[in-house]
């Protein structure tokens, strides 16, 4: 019997953070990948890290019930502490390497050299250049409190930009999010970095 080779890859299920919903979905059509089932969980978990772990252990469990064979995590540690790899490892799920997604985008390889110059900056993505307010400023209440942005961004001195894409509108965002934090600016055009390669491998 002849093997069809141009049978379509089975179905993945990728679990992730919907901070970088956008982006899967616009590696997944650069990459030409239809086979992609999509399953975001909430963008807000970034400020609550400990609930990562656990909703990413449920999603798993209910791919599987769903009949997924394949199941690709979209998260990096992000804060887990560890906990997220565990996670995976009992499952024997894979999933995008680094501590969280600035140093994915920017490359983990790059992150880690550069790891010393980087300690006191913040950094933002295009989502955050999108959802600055409603993400940053308003759930840290800096918009009535204005007094707590040095207690929160007091040891940083830079905001760098981590962008996806060269966007003026988002770059301009980025701008003002770093004056309104009292920060230098700076933009690194680094696009989806290693995201690509990681889902690449999700077949």
């Amino acid at each position: 019997m002849i093997q069809d080779d141009t049978q379509s890859p089975a179905p993945v299920r990728v679990i992730g953070c919907g901070m970088i919903a956008r982006e899967i979905l616009a590696v997944s059509d650069q990459l030409g990948f239809s086979h992609i089932d999509l399953k975001c969980l909430p963008a807000m978990w970034h400020h609550h890290p400990e609930k990562i772990a656990p909703g990413v252990d449920q999603a798993i469990e209910q791919a599987k019930s769903e009949g997924f064979e394949k199941i690709f995590v979209a998260y990096a540690d992000c804060g887990t502490g560890g906990h997220l790899d565990r996670v995976c490892d009992k499952h024997g799920v894979e999933q995008i390497a680094g501590p969280h997604c600035f140093s994915f985008y920017l490359g983990n390889e790059e992150f880690d050299q550069q790891s010393d110059e980087l300690i006191t900056c913040f950094f933002a993505t295009d989502f955050l250049a999108r959802h600055f307010q409603t993400f940053l400023v308003k759930p840290l209440g800096l918009d009535r409190h204005p007094e707590l942005r040095d207690m929160y961004f007091g040891n940083y001195t830079k905001l760098i930009y981590i962008a996806q894409t060269d966007d003026e509108q988002l770059t301009q965002n980025a701008k003002d999010a770093a004056e309104f934090l009292g920060l230098e600016f700076e933009k690194r055009l680094a696009g989806y970095g290693d995201l690509t390669p990681a889902l690449a491998g999700a077949r």
